[in-house]
């Protein structure tokens, strides 16, 4: 597809999901991340896996990049985005109001979501052994972090050692859940995913069910 049918195709995604009736968007499905090689929708509460062009509950899936799914559901077709938005998942569970993230396990069973770092958008990836939230050199000056003026501190890394600077991030957002001042690491080496260490995680209770992660505010 030409990128203007694209960005054409986007906006209309948006606009028709704008005015869909208030009763259908109760119910609306949401993207709740990947499984294996497909996304993974909760709908109706009940998380459901398709790949491109199979349907589950009346829901069918007509585009998926991993982070953006085009959808459609009773002709109506509407855009879901990965992490911006709370899931409930299981019998019937209501919405959580903004105070809960839920992902799930994508390859090697990596835990990894869209969110924002003071205000930019950045991918994450769990790390429950990271004390801190760490992202790459590279990364920071993309967000405008000044991490020339944060705290040195020698870190180990496989190559010997390194040194990184210890900074403090104004937001870190996932879906609805956002958190102001959370300290953070920038190391010197290019990094694929930040890692979303226990200066986060700490503040919010966390279960595993299964393939999901469940992170609900304290």
């Amino acid at each position: 597809m030409e990128p203007g049918l694209k960005r054409g195709a986007a906006l209309l995604a948006a606009l028709v999901a704008a005015f869909v009736p208030l009763w259908a968007a109760a119910q609306a499905p949401m993207l709740a991340g990947r499984m294996g090689d497909k996304a993974l929708i909760v709908i109706d509460g009940r998380a459901r896996t398709l790949g491109v062009g199979q349907t589950a509950q009346g829901v069918t899936l007509l585009r998926w990049d991993g982070d953006d799914a085009l959808v459609e559901q009773g002709g109506v077709p509407s855009r879901l985005r990965a992490g911006v938005a709370p899931v409930a998942v299981g019998g019937g569970v209501p919405p959580s109001s903004g105070r809960e993230i839920v992902i799930a396990a994508g390859p090697g069973g990596h835990f990894i979501t869209g969110g924002t770092i003071d205000g930019h958008a950045v991918r994450f990836m769990v790390d429950t052994g990271a004390t801190l939230v760490a992202l790459g050199r590279a990364e920071a000056e993309r967000i405008g972090i000044d991490w020339r003026h944060g705290q040195p501190v020698v870190t180990q890394t496989a190559n010997g050692p390194a040194t990184a600077a210890l900074v403090t991030l104004a937001t870190l957002r996932i879906g609805d859940v956002e958190l102001a001042n959370v300290p953070a690491m920038v190391v010197p080496a290019p990094m694929p995913n930040v890692l979303l260490g226990n200066s986060f995680l700490s503040r919010l209770q966390m279960r595993r069910e299964n393939d999901l992660m469940r992170l609900e505010l304290k």
